[in-house]
């Protein structure tokens, strides 16, 4: 059967503040409703394992976010999470970092999902992210010593979606800036509009909206090789 790894980070307050934080719900909520939309398993995994924080559980209206938030199977997976010590990189056809503000303290400079992603992707394999997912793939290094996205157009959340949420001065780094100074490209379109780049087989999404594409692009991508 087909499987995603869903890395998740074990911080659970923005930056250094005490603001409640982690994974944001929706953007991995979303994702995981269409992967088993399309019969699509997934693990989710973080550096240390066992429960992950998560925020925006209770968001007005999202009865996508409120189902899958309720369904016992993917508590569980949630409450308990595989440490990235015992992650068979080999069992999993993709990668997918949702965002959450929490990611930028752990997952954006971890070198032991970096060297899974890395390998992953060298053996053919997908790498997607949402949001402030893709800062994830900033340490991520190639066998030839290249970064990953020294040759990619990604997105992520932008400076300006910084400034409308209010977390442009406790962020520990400005996403936007180190994806623009890293990656061959990065693209962005107005605030808050669902936006997916896909180059290759590095999917990103530019913010919450965008997890669904994100999610549908993956499925994409793995029905095309099979």
């Amino acid at each position: 059967m087909t499987k995603v790894l869903i890395p998740v980070t074990n911080h659970a307050t923005l930056g250094d503040t005490d603001q409640v934080n982690g994974t944001f719900a929706p953007e991995l909520s979303h994702a995981v409703h269409v992967f088993k939309e399309a019969g699509i398993d997934y693990d989710i995994a973080s550096i240390k394992g066992g429960k992950a924080p998560i925020y925006g559980m209770d968001i007005e209206g999202d009865e996508i976010n409120a189902s899958v938030l309720a369904d016992e199977d993917f508590q569980n997976r949630v409450n308990n999470t595989l440490p990235v010590s015992q992650v068979n990189i080999a069992d999993y056809d993709a990668v997918f970092y949702p965002g959450g503000f929490g990611l930028l303290t752990d997952l954006a400079t971890n070198e032991a999902f970096a060297k899974l992603s890395a390998e992953h992707y060298e053996s053919g394999g997908i790498l997607a992210a949402v949001c402030h997912g893709p800062a994830a793939l900033l340490p991520i290094t190639l066998s030839t010593g290249e970064s990953l996205l020294s040759a990619k157009s990604v997105t992520g959340f932008t400076r300006e979606e910084e400034i409308d949420y209010g977390t442009i001065d406790d962020i520990p780094f400005l996403l936007e800036e180190a994806l623009a100074r890293k990656a061959a490209r990065f693209n962005k379109v107005q605030p808050w509009g669902a936006f997916v780049v896909s180059d290759g087989r590095v999917v990103t999404g530019q913010n919450p909206a965008s997890a669904h594409g994100v999610g549908e692009e993956v499925v994409s991508l793995l029905a095309g090789s099979d």
